[in-house]
């Protein structure tokens, strides 16, 4: 066990998933966070209605790049987790904590910017916080937002429902939001414009499940990346996952700048994508689907659900450009600090 908390417990992969493992869930977790998702799913009282809710926070800096902002992060990412679950998003609350001597104006554009991407999912603000700490102890502004949403009966999706004979499709190119944020961070410039891929995902979703009602799983690959986010469904589903490198949708400049910067474009962060996991006599029409919203146009069917041997237990596979193939691990440590 760690003594100290350090940079990559929040990376979304193995270390992460240590402090969540040996510290949260030791202390507190029940059914409904032991399950892994990106949303819990509860009952109400009345009789097969279902709430799904979520909460994430954001610390990103810089707190404006191209594609988006904090506040536009901070909506999208908690819709995109409530509608993980097959939910309507609904209603979110919104904390913040501010530091002294932030601008007003900035305050103004997050909050603006917020607005705007909340009128596209559909949701609505309803609650909030504000707190403000010394000059020098929050680094301008942290967002924390929180969503809930309706569940219609019959709809469980999970990590834990991928079966083997399933596909594996993503919504779009990866490495945008991560490549984006440290371009902008270290002020890089590469040949090609880029953009956080940032984006309210529900109502793809919501297209994906009328296409493809047997769709097992959603799962938005943030931090750690695809190769992180594989390695969680395979666990929760005891199974084998395997995809194929050359079907893995990825923009020439984004994979130029990984290369330049010795990073894995696997093991990225991603705001505006899904993994999504689908029956395979549904794969086409999933894939339609996305492909008929605005944010899908370069979705991809990339892989496979395979039996996983239970002497070694669940893995991700990745069949290289070269032929071979070769296991593809969560990301270790820490590859792009506050990304989110």
């Amino acid at each position: 066990m760690d003594t100290t908390v350090m940079l990559g417990h929040g990376s979304g992969g193995t270390m992460m998933k240590r402090i969540i493992d040996d510290v949260f869930f030791a202390a507190y977790a029940g059914d409904e966070l032991l399950r892994g998702d990106d949303a819990a799913v509860l009952p109400t009282l009345a009789p097969g209605e279902r709430l799904a809710f979520s909460t994430d926070s954001f610390v990103v800096t810089p707190h404006f790049f191209p594609g988006g902002d904090i506040g536009r992060l901070a909506i999208c990412g908690t819709v995109n987790d409530v509608a993980t679950s097959g939910a309507t998003p609904r209603y979110l609350s919104c904390g913040f904590i501010l530091e002294e001597g932030f601008p007003i104006e900035d305050l103004k554009r997050i909050c603006a910017s917020m607005a705007e991407v909340a009128r596209e999912a559909g949701v609505v603000l309803v609650t909030g916080d504000t707190k403000v700490v010394n000059r020098g102890h929050g680094d301008g502004v942290f967002i924390n937002t929180s969503g809930i949403g309706t569940l219609p009966e019959g709809v469980n999706l999970g990590g834990a429902q991928c079966k083997p004979g399933d596909k594996v499709l993503v919504t779009g190119t990866l490495g945008d939001h991560g490549i984006t944020i440290m371009s902008c961070r270290e002020s890089l410039s590469f040949s090609a414009d880029l953009e956080s891929d940032a984006a309210p995902l529900n109502h793809l979703i919501a297209e994906v499940m009328a296409a493809a009602p047997h769709t097992h799983c959603f799962r938005d690959p943030t931090r750690g990346g695809l190769a992180s986010t594989l390695n969680e469904l395979a666990s929760q589903a005891c199974v084998d996952i395997t995809i194929d490198e050359d079907a893995v949708p990825v923009k020439d400049a984004v994979r130029g700048a990984c290369e330049m910067l010795g990073y894995d474009v696997l093991q990225v962060a991603n705001e505006g994508k899904m993994v999504c996991v689908v029956a395979a006599d549904e794969a086409d029409a999933a894939l339609a689907a996305m492909h008929a919203n605005r944010y899908g146009a370069d979705a991809a069917l990339i892989g496979e659900v395979t039996t996983s041997q239970p002497a070694r237990g669940p893995k991700v596979f990745l069949r290289t450009a070269f032929g071979g193939t070769r296991i593809l691990d969560m990301l270790v440590g820490e590859q792009l600090p506050r990304i989110c």
